[in-house]
């Protein structure tokens, strides 16, 4: 029993990651709580609501429009999942970086990642912190080197 109730938290938690890989946003702010908590680690953003985290990912979107999850291992305990994900797709519009867009290199990435998804009793998800390596994407992209 304790293996379903675990599966069923992680495809929960899946339901946006799979949603964003559609880039359907209808089904992005169907699976989220009104006033999700979005922290998205390596870039030291945090937005709250769906609205916001929407814009976030559509900005990720505009970067990559191909990016796509793929999920290696997940873990379920209580109301939050853990995920580890591989980050897939083609630099082909603007990346808003804190100096500003940085143009489409047709360059590809390939990074892994973890969510750490908090869900309520209700099936929604409440929190995501999302941890991924921007120097390994800085790096494949052409825009920055590691250690530089």
């Amino acid at each position: 029993r304790e293996n379903v109730m675990s599966q069923s938290l992680i495809d929960t938690a899946k339901a946006s990651i799979l949603a964003y890989n559609d880039k359907n946003w209808d089904a992005v702010n169907t699976v989220l709580t009104s006033d999700i908590e979005y922290d998205e680690v390596a870039t030291h953003r945090k937005v709250n609501g769906t609205a916001d985290v929407i814009a976030a990912w559509r900005g990720w979107a505009t970067a990559l429009p191909d990016s796509k999850a793929t999920f290696g291992a997940a873990h379920a305990s209580g109301n939050t999942a853990v995920i580890e994900l591989t980050w897939h797709g083609t630099h082909t519009g603007p990346l808003q970086m804190p100096s500003g867009a940085v143009p489409g290199s047709g360059k590809r990435i390939e990074m892994r990642a973890v969510q750490i998804i908090g869900l309520t009793p209700e099936g929604k998800t409440r929190t995501v912190r999302h941890y991924f390596d921007m120097a390994t994407m800085l790096t494949q992209l052409g825009i920055g080197a590691v250690g530089a």
